[in-house]
């Protein structure tokens, strides 16, 4: 296991904990949207704007096969899991963890975000449909789901280390 891949469905915390994460096991932490922002020098709107989402995914897929080869947390975009060659790469390259959280713990935690095109341009019931197609893809994807429900982040984080902790046999 040479990375922890924090996947799941945008809002389902995958951010907070993997930074919360990344304190309690005293790795790495990295964004893999933020790296991908610094990477091209352009935000993530101006590279589906300007490039389009097929070009986007490209990178993604390419970010997975070249990122820095250390024991490592990363928080993957929300979208990264719906293809399969990123959920292979991510099952052979680390353990992945999916970060299921239900749809109305995430509609609470999205639906103000100005920062989430998708967000401000889709109907809370276009998410929903996307939230239950996207799911299936990060359960394929998961090594482990971890449930988030009625679990404040303290608790996540520390399941989620102790699931770490185990495979790593400490």
């Amino acid at each position: 296991m040479r990375k922890i891949y924090l996947v799941g469905f945008m809002g389902s915390g995958k951010s907070a904990i993997g930074r919360r994460l990344s304190y309690f096991l005293k790795l790495p932490y990295y964004d893999m949207d933020t790296e991908i922002v610094r990477r091209e020098k352009k935000t993530i709107p101006e590279i589906f704007e300007q490039s389009g989402e097929e070009a986007f995914r490209k990178i993604e897929t390419e970010f997975l096969k070249d990122f820095r080869d250390e024991f490592c947390i990363i928080a993957t975009g929300g979208g990264v899991a719906m293809n399969p060659v990123n959920r292979k790469i991510m099952r052979e390259t680390g353990l992945v963890l999916f970060l299921d959280a239900t749809f109305p713990d995430i509609w609470r935690r999205i639906h103000k975000d100005k920062n989430r095109p998708i967000v401000q341009r889709s109907t809370k019931q276009e998410l929903e449909d996307l939230y239950h197609e996207r799911r299936k893809h990060y359960k394929q994807c998961a090594h482990i789901s971890v449930r988030t429900e009625s679990r404040s982040l303290r608790q996540i984080v520390e399941y989620c280390g102790f699931q770490v902790n185990r495979l790593k046999g400490e």
